[in-house]
């Protein structure tokens, strides 16, 4: 909504929208390390490989089976591509502990995304054309963000945890 909006843009996009690109990751990872902190147990640790597979098959398929709704197609198939790349290719350790993060994530995520998408207020900030998604909501949200907010957590959290990795080899 251009209401909401400084009218600042870079190639074309609000400054807004940049801003959300490295504050919500951020935010995320910050969440995530100090679930890391706070809780010692890996619980999910004997599912999250599988969990990982069928979620990325799940993916795939819905994003192949609905090709022409192009939100739903394109943040499932990357969604489902990137998870299953990143636990063929690297089987990182944190993946029970990115899954758990994940959920915690999504209680802020789903009252804030509300908050935009107009549950809270009589207009939305943050509109979604329903031609482009399977106008599946979850309150106003649609369910393809949930996949969304999942690929930037594990883009930003791969990135993180393999500059972690690295940065612990060096020795000053």
């Amino acid at each position: 909504n251009p209401r909401y909006l400084t009218g600042i843009e870079i190639l074309n996009l609000p400054v807004e929208e940049i801003l959300f690109f490295f504050t919500i990751p951020y935010a995320c990872l910050f969440t995530y390390e100090a679930m890391n902190y706070y809780i010692k147990k890996d619980i999910l640790a004997h599912v999250a490989y599988p969990i990982s597979k069928l979620l990325s098959a799940i993916l795939i398929i819905l994003g192949i089976v609905f090709f022409d709704k192009w939100y739903t197609s394109i943040t499932f198939i990357s969604t489902g591509i990137f998870l299953i790349l990143l636990v063929q290719l690297k089987k990182p350790r944190y993946m029970s502990r990115f899954f758990v993060g994940y959920i915690v994530c999504l209680i802020p995520f789903l009252i804030v995304n509300g908050i935009l998408t107009g549950s809270f207020i009589p207009e939305e900030i943050v509109w979604y054309n329903n031609e482009e998604n399977l106008s599946i909501r979850i309150f106003t949200i649609p369910v393809e963000d949930t996949m969304y907010m999942m690929l930037m957590l594990l883009m930003s959290t791969a990135i993180y945890e393999e500059w972690k990795q690295r940065h612990s080899r060096l020795t000053f």
